[in-house]
């Protein structure tokens, strides 16, 4: 049986739109691959807070053994930013409220930090130990990594909210189960001055 021009013209036009479809399913796996590795990244880095500060707090304990508020303030907040920790595969699955929750979490825990630090002051002789010295360089380093982690996701998120919300590829989206996912921002009220007091 021979087929007319017209089946022809509608089998290309299927075919177009089938590797279309193909293609932008692809890339948004892709991109959201590229959301979830660095998630990975973001949740490694907090995972290095979380390890430091049990050797840190044991640290300055050994100097300051009347401040067994901070401590349990330092402690109360890390168990509760690790309840918070979101899995890398549950990544489709969370929205705009769990991240301000897990936000909120993690600023609660760099207070407590914070407040520890400034104990800190009172110490001189703790300011001059040396494994002092290095847990201090290495939680710098961690807050800093986490910095560069947070904002290298945010670059991975905004190119695939970008294929996932905008035309053509939004038409697919839905269909295949890919949603816009929340980005870092700034936590509320970082833009006033940190006062420690005690």
């Amino acid at each position: 049986m021979k087929m007319s021009k017209n089946s022809w013209i509608g089998l290309g036009a299927l075919a177009v739109i089938v590797m279309w479809a193909i293609s932008t399913y692809n890339g948004m796996v892709s991109l959201d691959e590229g959301v979830n590795k660095a998630w990975g990244n973001v949740q490694a880095d907090y995972q290095r807070r979380y390890d430091l500060i049990p050797t840190l707090v044991n640290t300055v304990k050994g100097y300051a053994a009347h401040e067994e508020k901070v401590f349990m303030e330092v402690t109360e907040a890390r168990n509760k930013a690790t309840q918070m920790t979101l899995q890398v595969d549950s990544m489709g699955n969370f929205d705009e409220a769990y991240m301000e929750r897990f936000k909120k979490a993690q600023a609660e825990l760099q207070g407590s930090l914070s407040r520890l630090m400034a104990i800190t002051e009172n110490y001189p002789e703790l300011k001059a130990n040396e494994q002092f010295m290095k847990l201090q360089d290495q939680l710098e380093g961690t807050e800093n990594r986490i910095k560069e982690s947070r904002k290298a996701f945010n670059e991975a998120v905004e190119p695939y909210n970008k294929k996932v919300r905008q035309f053509p590829g939004s038409l697919l989206s839905g269909i295949f189960g890919f949603s816009p996912k929340p980005m870092f921002s700034a936590d509320e009220g970082a833009e006033k001055r940190v006062e420690v007091n005690f």
